[in-house]
């Protein structure tokens, strides 16, 4: 009979034994009661309580640990926009005991106070101005936060606006804006391009224009120069300036009737093309040579005259 009542007495002892006993992973503090008041905080490894006598009353992380907060308020220019709000924050290491017993639940408060700030902060800007100080929101949150949370154990590392999204009709209105402004700048990329085309076609052109006629005028100023030289060959053997410039005048004529002649496919039409054009041309020059002389004369004899008087 004894042995039959040891057997459960060594079994209840191996139990106690074992509860005795109980493990704390790295980066996690155990809070632990004697009779429901605190009794001790035990760190990472193999720890020993009280059985019966000491309970575990909870575990905390040491770890950052991440709340993402959805926010929706009003902007200064009446529109509503989501705000996603990041919060890093950690358990203070020689505050656990201020993070297990002042506060029921952490997650509710630290929203709270998220919602609190962002509430105060983002009604005081225009949209456009909530992305561009987005930093400025979070700066203010983590401010508030940080002097808060701080009383209870926590640490606030660091808090991030993730994202900000205005309502669908807004970002469709924003992005037609984008747009508008994008075309705008386009059409006077556009305009520019066009109007420097049009600058250097015209230079180009007034410098064809130049040129052609600079060679016009060289080419006038080379066929005087070899009529000059053809009337002092035809002078040299007798022959007047007049006649000389009719003989040419005529045989430029033929040359003229002669190249056109050349070309079959040609529609020009040289007036008068008659058999005596050539010797009508001839008269009609030598008179006008005649009495272009005759004028001539009648002023130089005039002039001595006029100038006496």
């Amino acid at each position: 009979m004894s042995t039959f009542f040891l057997i459960p007495i060594v079994f209840f002892a191996l139990i106690i034994l074992f509860a005795s006993f109980f493990i704390v992973k790295q980066q996690t503090a155990v809070v632990v009661e004697r009779f429901g008041r605190f009794q001790s905080i035990r760190n990472s490894g193999l720890q020993m309580k009280i059985p019966l006598v000491d309970r575990i009353a909870g575990r905390l992380s040491l770890k950052i640990q991440q709340l993402d907060v959805i926010i929706e308020t009003k902007t200064l220019d009446d529109v509503f926009v989501k705000l996603k709000v990041s919060v890093q924050y950690v358990v203070i290491r020689d505050k656990v005991y201020d993070a297990f017993y002042k506060l029921e639940y952490p997650h509710d408060q630290i929203t709270s106070f998220v919602f609190d700030v962002v509430r105060a902060e983002v009604p005081k800007m225009k949209l456009d101005d909530v992305f561009v100080k987005k930093d400025d929101i979070a700066i203010a949150v983590k401010r508030e936060l940080q002097e808060y949370m701080s009383e209870y154990g926590y640490d606030i590392i660091k808090t991030l606006v993730t994202d900000i999204d205005p309502d669908a009709q807004v970002k469709e209105a924003m992005n037609r804006i984008n747009a508008s402004e994008r075309e705008k700048i386009a059409a006077q990329f556009e305009g520019d391009a066009a109007r420097i085309l049009i600058v250097e076609k015209a230079k180009a052109e007034a410098e064809s224009k130049r040129l052609q006629g600079q060679g016009i005028a060289d080419q006038r100023r080379e066929i005087a120069r070899g009529l000059e030289e053809s009337v002092e060959v035809l002078n040299k053997v007798g022959i007047n300036s007049q006649e000389a410039s009719a003989l040419i005048v005529v045989t430029q004529h033929y040359d003229t009737l002669q190249s056109i002649g050349e070309e079959t496919n040609t529609n020009l039409i040289l007036l008068p093309n008659s058999p005596q054009a050539g010797s009508d041309m001839l008269n009609n020059m030598v008179a006008s040579f005649t009495a272009s002389n005759m004028i001539g004369e009648q002023m130089k004899k005039s002039s001595p005259k006029s100038g006496g008087k």
